[in-house]
């Protein structure tokens, strides 16, 4: 008789949490029934420029470009760091090349972040609610995680203030100040400011992760965390092309103080080498054709009609018992049920009836949002939003029923 033997795991293996998120493509892809999918927060199909990325990747990673399929500089391909210093000068992002690091999306610079300043049983405070795949790569490193409330300008920083002064004060910060996933809300000028005064006198890091802020479709543009840093070698600034041309590219960046890039360097060695090079090659011909402004215009455009799609259909089926955000950017709504709804229960229920969300305790480490969801109207044309909202409705009326 065999038996089957003990991996000898690391201790690290027990915080790899994983992503509801992301778990959330594999089980829609299972379905058979139409689905009308809020869950994803990815841009619309008919939204990523599929021709555009085409023609221009005839000439960048062609036969005109024999190269494009080799490995890259680590810290990025020179036509891609070039093409991106363009794309930034005179934008709140505005940078210089030793500040830049390319990496493989967003996700790997948070992780690169952790990597570099989270040691086990450090205390990271992140946003609650906060992104899912955030708040796990802190765990991956054996972080503990202090969740700081937000609300319609951002993170709370009174009560990070608070929980500091009468406990550990966090070694890293993390937080998404611009139409915040999940809750679409955007840190106020003053609290981005009182923020970075805050980490100063502590000593903590912020991890600066905007991948929304090009998506303004409403209200006043504020400056960055990273232009109010000011070269604050504190803040970690992380960036993607996820959001804004396509996620597929899996191609983003840092932003970081120049120190810091040999660390950098050293740790995506130990982790993939180099950003896929073809895929750096394809966003560089890309901007250097001038296609971004135009397409950001256009998706601006599509985003601000698809959430106020979003808001009217709720209006007319939620009325009176839900209350939701109302974001001037990005991709999200946070909705509220009042009197509450279990969310979790209510998601077998929704995808039985053709719409699928993300619960809003994915969302919380601790668990603390059992009556919310969160609502991605980019990827979902109005007159399919509509009809996901009053499918919706009648999962909550047979979640009552039942």
């Amino acid at each position: 008789m065999t038996t089957t033997p003990t991996l000898p795991l690391a201790d690290r293996a027990s915080g790899l949490v994983g992503s509801v998120i992301d778990s959330s493509t594999s089980l829609l892809q299972s379905q058979t029934h139409d689905i009308v999918r809020f869950a994803m927060g990815s841009p619309a199909h008919e939204a990523i420029p599929t021709e555009l990325l085409a023609e221009v990747g005839q000439e960048a990673i062609g036969a005109a470009s024999p190269d494009a399929f080799d490995y890259a500089a680590t810290e990025g391909d020179p036509a891609l760091r070039e093409a991106l210093l363009e794309m930034l000068a005179g934008t709140t992002d505005a940078t210089t090349a030793e500040r830049l690091t390319i990496t493989a999306g967003g996700m790997q610079g948070l992780d690169l972040a952790c990597k570099l300043f989270v040691d086990p049983g450090d205390l990271v405070a992140v946003e609650s609610p906060t992104y899912t795949n955030g708040s796990a790569t802190a765990l991956s490193y054996q972080a503990e995680l202090l969740e700081v409330p937000v609300d319609r300008e951002g993170m709370v920083v009174d009560e990070l203030r608070r929980a500091g002064e009468q406990g550990r004060r966090p070694k890293v910060i993390y937080t998404i100040p611009t139409f915040q996933n999940p809750s679409g809300a955007s840190m106020s000028l003053a609290r981005r400011q009182e923020l970075l005064e805050l980490a100063r006198s502590w000593g903590s890091v912020v991890i600066d992760d905007d991948p929304y802020g090009m998506l303004r479709f409403a209200g006043q543009e504020l400056p960055s965390l990273h232009e109010l840093a000011d070269g604050d070698p504190l803040v970690f600034s992380v960036r993607t092309f996820s959001k804004i041309i396509a996620p597929g590219l899996r191609v983003g960046w840092v932003d970081t103080d120049p120190s810091l890039q040999p660390l950098l360097i050293n740790a995506k060695q130990a982790m993939d080498t180099c950003t896929n090079l073809p895929m750096q090659r394809l966003v560089a011909a890309f901007l250097r054709a001038g296609h971004l402004e135009a397409h950001l215009a256009e998706q601006r455009r599509q985003y601000r009609r698809r959430k106020e799609a979003m808001q009217a259909a709720l209006t007319e089926h939620f009325g009176g018992i839900a209350r939701w955000t109302d974001p001037e950017g990005g991709f999200f709504l946070w909705v509220t049920f009042d009197p509450p709804v279990d969310t979790e229960a209510l998601f077998p229920v929704a995808l039985a009836e053709g719409v699928a969300y993300i619960p809003g305790n994915a969302f919380s480490p601790g668990g603390r949002f059992p009556d919310a969801l969160r609502l991605c109207f980019a990827s979902t044309p109005p007159e399919r939003i509509a009809e996901g909202v009053r499918r919706l409705r009648v999962a909550v009326d047979r979640l009552a029923g039942a």
